[in-house]
């Protein structure tokens, strides 16, 4: 066979080779040189297409793959990133705790100047947060340390100390947003009592909690709400900025308000230590997320 010659087995150009001429073959069984362009066409169709299975799949101009691993890439060559979530609450008690934003850089009040302290139920601000404060300390339940610890909003927590001394170590190691401020020695009404007994309440009661906890209270609020001129003079002379009634209530589960339904920026939600405190907070963080606010931590917006 001459060197211009090449037989593929059982296929010349689509037609069966046999001994006999065909129509691909001269009359002395010379193939033809048509049929030597088209056969030579195929094997090197044929190893191309060989060549192009070994990678897989389609090859990209770059020599990789025409899609990388995972899927499509981003139109822009870069994955998209993202989107950035909201703070998680975890533990037993995250399914029934909404989820908040950060809350805003903080725009605080000026207090007045003068020889008593500042007294607010609300601060002005048109700010979106609204402010969760829990009085006393005489329940404690290992469910209401753990909510505490698990849904990551700011609190602020006035205790007594008649009501904390009997196990001081439950409020401890707290996270940073969770504040311990002053609510007097005793709970006893301060309202009309003289200066030396508001004063020893008071400044008693931060002493106290100084020393429990490493941080003297700087904000204060009277038992019950109850004051006079002399509690907020007293207040002052023991050293804190502020005093704070409040314009909602929560109590076994239920919000109370006292200016119409909602929760309004700048307002002030007191609740307190108590066997369905559970229900309370959840109750009282739902009002907040319902009214499209953000808790935020009081002492941020008392300059």
């Amino acid at each position: 066979m001459s060197a211009n010659q090449i037989r593929v087995p059982g296929v010349v150009a689509g037609h069966p080779t046999s001994g006999d001429d065909g129509p691909g073959r001269h009359g002395d069984g010379r193939p033809r040189a048509g049929v030597l362009l088209v056969v030579v066409t195929v094997l090197v169709a044929l190893l191309a297409g060989l060549t192009g299975c070994r990678g897989g799949g389609s090859a990209h101009p770059s020599g990789g793959s025409a899609h990388p691993p995972g899927g499509s890439p981003h139109p822009s060559g870069v994955e998209a990133p993202a989107a950035p979530d909201l703070p998680t609450p975890t533990g037993p008690y995250a399914a029934r705790v909404p989820g908040f934003p950060d809350a805003p850089t903080p725009k605080p009040v000026t207090v007045p100047a003068g020889p008593e302290a500042g007294w607010y139920s609300h601060i002005p601000t048109t700010q979106p947060v609204a402010f969760l404060t829990i009085d006393d300390g005489w329940v404690k339940k290992p469910e209401a340390r753990q909510l505490l610890l698990d849904a990551h909003v700011p609190v602020t927590l006035f205790l007594t100390i008649d009501a904390v001394e009997g196990d001081p170590d439950y409020f401890r190691h707290l996270p940073a947003n969770v504040v311990i401020e002053a609510h007097t020695l005793t709970h006893q009404v301060l309202r009309g009592k003289p200066y030396a007994t508001q004063r020893r309440e008071i400044c008693g009661s931060a002493d106290r909690l100084a020393q429990w906890y490493g941080r003297r209270p700087v904000l204060f609020r009277p038992p019950g709400g109850s004051k006079d001129a002399t509690t907020l003079r007293a207040t002052r002379d023991c050293g804190m900025k502020a005093a704070f009634f409040w314009k909602e209530t929560v109590d076994k589960g239920k919000v109370r308000y006292q200016d119409g339904p909602g929760v309004h920026a700048g307002d002030i939600i007191l609740m307190h230590f108590r066997e369905r405190f559970v229900d309370d907070f959840i109750a009282a963080l739902t009002a907040i997320h319902a009214a499209g606010l953000t808790p935020a931590l009081l002492g941020d917006y008392v300059r």
